[in-house]
């Protein structure tokens, strides 16, 4: 994308052209990965044997981890390069991205080779028991083990290409290793394939990711002379600076992630205690849930270049109006998947697996699940508002409030008080408060626009 093209999108495009030209590749490929992991639970699920679909659940955590790292250099170093950009400082950006990227490298591989050291006790912690836990080995195995560097170097790069406003590309990048990866599972997962089950599934998405990555470096060697993201060893350094910008943001992203790892892991210990099917049911409630929170977080994500860019440059009528749009667009639709699950929720849950404990259990999870999704908008665009003007502490808040004051004291609570199916409310108990703490943010980052406005 030529300079000039960020300007028209950034500055002059009329703003649901904008944010639908950054939201919507974002929101596909959101969805393409929700789809893959969908297609992990789906082909798994075929085998019609509860552990190796327990073993992708109990997994699920420390592939979320990943997101901590995604979310430390990912989010921090792209809202640095959208910042840099509105104030015109094309060299920032370029070293932003270049230490976005190797930080992220380093940390990919020092997570290996930690899961590597500590591969038993992490097994056990996940929730794995003397019936899961050689599934859930083989799965982490590919998915971890290997494919870490792959898995987060494919995601950071997504970010680092959005934040000059190349969303299509990115989207296409992150899609082309999702649908691989659905092409790849049955193969690799079924009987009449490679008949390795879970196992078969962490290889699939390795060798996609290794594809997805593989593309965003043709990408970026062919647009060398034009795009502002850079890889270069040579503009990697720690300067105070980069530094601080990156980790400002990154820094509290990650620790949301970490908590939200915490959170995972606790729901399924203590869904564990319930036997494969509640787990597996679980598992399939989650990931289906997923579908309509990447829409909210792909919208949130999207919008977060145009948002920063019109923050650093002062043009915060637009900043203002681009949030507003967001929220106008997203809150109805997720108000309509709430309908949709709780009338669907037998049938969906059925879709994946063909055993009726586990279409019961499944189906009054998701139920509890989809009442958060009205008020999940609120707090998602907010957070994504926190990051695109560098306020990272006010997103580290919200992250604190959400889990550790809010979310985990709900699943201790309801599950002592409505065992195993009150933990599939927690959600809707953290984010419903979320979301009156989300309007009261919001309205008070208005009313410093308006002031700062009226003080121009």
């Amino acid at each position: 994308m030529e300079l000039s093209d960020k300007t028209e999108l950034f500055e002059r495009m009329p703003i649901p052209r904008a944010v639908m030209k950054l939201a919507i590749p974002t929101i596909l490929s959101s969805l393409v990965m929700v789809l893959y992991n969908l297609a992990d639970t789906y082909f798994v699920g075929m085998l019609n044997d509860p552990v190796q679909n327990a073993a992708v659940t109990l997994a699920a955590p420390v592939l979320l981890a990943f997101n901590a790292v995604n979310n430390l250099f990912g989010v921090g170093a792209s809202s640095m390069m959208s910042r840099s950009l509105g104030r015109g400082d094309v060299d920032m950006v370029k070293k932003s991205s270049a230490f976005g990227f190797y930080c992220a490298l380093i940390s990919a591989l020092v997570f290996s080779g930690l899961c590597i050291l500590f591969r038993t006790p992490l097994l056990h912690l996940l929730g794995a028991d003397a019936n899961t836990i050689d599934a859930t080995n083989g799965y982490l195995k590919w998915t971890v083990l290997c494919g870490a560097a792959p898995a987060i170097l494919n995601v950071v790069l997504a970010y680092l290409v959005r934040a000059e406003g190349s969303a299509l590309h990115a989207s296409i990048g992150t899609m082309s290793g999702c649908f691989l990866n659905m092409i790849l599972d049955p193969f690799f997962i079924m009987p009449w394939g490679l008949s390795m089950g879970a196992a078969g599934a962490g290889l699939a998405t390795f060798l996609s990711n290794c594809v997805a990555c593989l593309y965003f470096f043709v990408l970026l060697w062919v647009r060398r002379e034009r795009t502002v993201v850079c890889i270069s060893p040579k503009k990697f350094g720690f300067q105070k600076e980069v530094v601080l910008g990156v980790f400002g943001v990154g820094i509290p992203a990650s620790i949301q992630n970490l908590l939200n790892v915490t959170g995972m892991t606790l729901l399924n210990n203590f869904t564990s205690g319930f036997g494969a099917d509640a787990v597996a049911s679980m598992g399939i409630a989650q990931k289906v849930n997923m579908v309509p929170l990447q829409v909210t977080l792909g919208f949130s994500q999207g919008v977060m270049p145009l948002i920063s860019y019109n923050y650093s440059s002062g043009n915060r009528r637009r900043m203002k109006d681009t949030i507003l749009f967001t929220l106008r667009s997203v809150i109805p639709v997720m108000t309509g998947v709430l309908i949709l699950f709780s009338v669907g929720a037998r049938p969906i849950i059925h879709a994946f697996m063909e055993n009726e404990a586990i279409v019961e259990y499944g189906s009054r999870f998701l139920r509890g699940f989809c009442l958060s999704m009205p008020f999940i908008c609120m707090d998602f665009v907010t957070v994504g508002v926190f990051q695109a003007i560098g306020w990272g502490r006010a997103a580290l808040c919200f992250a604190i409030l959400r889990k550790i004051v809010l979310e985990i004291p709900a699943l201790i609570v309801l599950n002592a008080l409505f065992p195993l199916y009150g933990l599939a409310y927690a959600q809707f108990t953290a984010e419903f408060v979320l979301a009156i703490a989300a309007v009261i943010m919001l309205r008070r980052i208005f009313a410093r626009t308006a002031a700062s406005e009226q003080h121009g």
